[in-house]
């Protein structure tokens, strides 16, 4: 079974995009640590952020969540209609872990089906139309924290044994 990791930054009012744009002033070491923890690993993403990556694709592999799009010129990309079809392509590259890296309604819809979250916590509040989804954060817990300049990265995992139990039902040992 796959592991499915958020990875978001996100200011302290929630905030995470404004017009398809970062709504705060670039923070070269957290675009560092984020490439640097995707580079190797399929990742999942909207249309919308798909298309302002076109230039720098980030990932082994980018899974697409479109209705709006059949099919995209480039080797690395698929493209999955509904998030069942998007978590079963990244099971058929055979790796262990699958990022969602936005945007918002893509984090919304795969915010119950996540194992872990990597959240860059930007320092401010900033305005933007964009937020990251609300978690009951007693179905967590934050296993690392670690400060920056002017963010803090915090990795959540999931302890609200969902995946387990599901394991369980079917007999998984």
């Amino acid at each position: 079974m796959v592991e499915l990791v958020s990875v978001a930054a996100v200011a302290d009012n929630g905030v995470i995009g404004d017009d398809g744009e970062l709504p705060w002033p670039s923070i070269p070491e957290d675009k560092r640590q984020y490439r640097d923890r995707i580079a190797n690993d399929p990742v999942i993403l909207g249309r919308r952020t798909f298309e302002s990556m076109l230039d720098d694709l980030p990932g082994s592999a980018q899974i697409v969540l479109s209705r709006s799009v059949d099919a995209v010129d480039a080797d690395t990309v698929h493209v999955a209609a509904d998030l069942d079809e998007a978590i079963a392509i990244v099971e058929s590259l055979g790796v262990d872990t699958g990022y969602v890296i936005g945007g918002g309604a893509i984090y919304e819809l795969f915010q119950p089906r996540v194992d872990r979250m990597a959240l860059s916590r930007v320092h401010g509040e900033y305005d933007g139309d964009t937020a990251y989804p609300e978690w009951d954060e007693a179905d967590w817990e934050l296993v690392e924290s670690a400060e920056y300049d002017r963010f803090t990265l915090e990795e959540w995992v999931r302890v609200d044994g969902t995946a387990t139990d599901a394991d369980d039902a079917a007999g998984t040992p």
